[in-house]
């Protein structure tokens, strides 16, 4: 998809991604190795954002897996659609099992699940496995087979291996640690929190009538926060909100009252939005 690096963040900045040297680095080597990218970091910084960009950018279709507590194969991989094969043994009663057991273990009656539509058919796709730490440690078995050789076991199918690569991107939030054997097929990536001056360009394209001094009072005030010890720090996303929070109101510049009124966009405890009412000097940022 990508031949240089510098095309990569050029080719995302048109999506309005923003990407790192490092980002635009491991996208490209992902895509130049055949490799998953692991994308790891706090909540927020733009790991989502990174495989939807990259699908934009490729004219590739986006294929999801929200990865949760208690998600399985039947949600992640396929399952049969039980109701339809009914239906079919119910207008067979005349045909013998084995008649009937061929038809209704067959394509028409595959519902393929995110892993299984990623890898059928020659049409470019993103997959995204987003959350993979929330998932079950067990749900990791069922995703080294798909990143290793990327294909997929039906019993009453066979085999079916992928003819057109896709990109994967996993994210996590590393609420828990992935295993080894997971870790070792992808690339990794950490993204954290920007800088000051990439979350200003940041801030000022997604968030384009707000001006230049505000834009820089936002970073600053948000850098000075994510300095505290809070429960939950601002992310980039949560910056974004509340530039947009502060153009709505029409506020110029930040003073206590408009910082104080507005903390709740940028917090999310109300024992973070105290201890950042109190400690919180915006003379010194």
């Amino acid at each position: 998809m990508f031949r240089s690096v510098d095309e990569v963040a050029a080719r995302l900045a048109k999506t309005g991604y923003l990407a790192s040297p490092a980002v635009a680095t491991s996208v490209f080597l992902a895509d130049r190795l055949g490799k998953p990218l692991l994308v790891e970091g706090p909540a927020g910084v733009g790991k989502t954002e990174l495989a939807k960009a990259v699908a934009e950018v490729a004219g590739a279709r986006l294929i999801r897996l929200q990865c949760y507590e208690g998600v399985d194969e039947s949600r992640a991989l396929y399952e049969w659609n039980h109701a339809k094969q009914l239906l079919r043994i119910s207008a067979g009663r005349d045909e013998s099992w084995d008649e009937t057991r061929t038809d209704i273990f067959s394509e028409e009656f595959l519902l393929p699940r995110p892993l299984l539509t990623a890898i059928r058919g020659d049409d470019p796709k993103v997959l995204l496995i987003d959350e993979t730490d929330k998932a079950d440690v067990e749900v990791e078995g069922l995703l080294l087979e798909i990143l290793s050789d990327f294909q997929v076991t039906v019993p009453e199918l066979g085999t079916i291996t992928a003819t057109r690569r896709p990109f994967v991107v996993l994210t996590s939030n590393a609420s828990r640690e992935l295993s080894e054997a997971l870790r070792r097929r992808c690339l990794f990536l950490h993204i954290g929190f920007p800088d000051e001056e990439l979350e200003r360009r940041i801030v000022r394209l997604k968030v384009p009538g707000l001006g230049a001094a505000l834009a820089e009072s936002v970073v600053r005030v948000v850098g000075a926060l994510r300095e505290m010890e809070l429960r939950k720090v601002p992310s980039v996303a949560e910056t974004i909100d509340w530039a947009r929070t502060l153009l709505a109101l029409g506020a110029d510049t930040l003073d206590e009252t408009v910082v104080r009124d507005t903390l709740g966009v940028l917090l999310k405890h109300q024992d973070d939005i105290l201890r950042a009412a109190a400690k919180l000097d915006l003379d010194a940022v």
